[in-house]
């Protein structure tokens, strides 16, 4: 079973005093408009809509919550590429961005999405250098990889890596497919460690113990059938003749 499967929309939050008071920790998903966060997101979930995936830049204009245990989120942030989105909806994302990226207390990571045909943007690395200096991991999902030939990805993985490591050493990376769901389980084991969750393990029926249980009956018939035939054929022999 997906780590992730069981989470579910909690609340959208427009101001910080709205923010769920019983959060122990939470991950943050940011990326440029268009890179793949919500697909990324509902890939995790093993959701189709879990987190709405638009095509229109700068749909999301909230903190969306998505729970995924008790005290326990995913928050799905604004896209940071929203050239067309009016003056004073970027005036609100930039006011409520900056104190909970910078002040959030459960708040315990960053998953900052690029899509592997054009990562490190401008605003990719504005983003990383800006969160860096929290002190806290950020994990990049190199989106739509299924898009690259292995040559490409492992070229798009050595350019990411060499800026990565001028930025900060608290921060790893790696290929994903929304289309393809590759990269699922490497991202789990990061995430999961990020807040506290393991994987739960499924228990396999004792395939053995079911056929002998089935067995046994069949054995039981067969022999109590010829004990009682046996009985049944004695009972009618008659004693010898004296």
């Amino acid at each position: 079973m997906p780590l992730f499967q069981k989470a579910v929309f909690h609340t959208t939050v427009a101001n910080l005093r709205d923010m769920p008071f019983d959060s122990q920790r939470e991950i943050a998903f940011a990326g440029r408009s268009n890179a793949g966060k919500s697909s990324a997101i509902n890939t995790l979930a093993n959701h189709t809509r879990l987190a709405f995936v638009s095509k229109t830049p700068g749909r999301t204009q909230h903190l969306n919550y998505f729970t995924l245990d008790e005290g326990k989120y995913f928050v799905d942030l604004p896209g940071y590429g929203f050239a067309k989105a009016p003056e004073d909806i970027r005036s609100q994302w930039e006011g409520l961005l900056a104190p909970y990226l910078r002040f959030r207390v459960p708040l315990v990571g960053l998953v900052l999405i690029m899509d592997s045909r054009h990562p490190l943007t401008e605003l990719d690395l504005q983003m990383l250098g800006w969160f860096a200096q929290t002190g806290k991991p950020i994990h990049i999902l190199l989106s739509k990889a299924d898009k690259l030939t292995r040559q490409e990805q492992a070229l798009a993985l050595r350019e990411v890596q060499g800026e990565l490591a001028r930025i900060s050493d608290n921060c790893t990376l790696q290929l994903f497919s929304s289309l393809k769901k590759t990269g699922v389980a490497e991202a789990e084991v990061i995430l999961g460690a990020w807040l506290d969750m393991t994987p739960v393990q499924e228990t396999i029926p004792p395939v053995g113990l079911r056929s002998e249980k089935v067995a046994r009956p069949k054995n039981r018939k067969a022999v109590g059938w010829s004990a009682r035939s046996g009985a049944k054929a004695a009972g009618n022999k008659k004693p010898p003749a004296q």
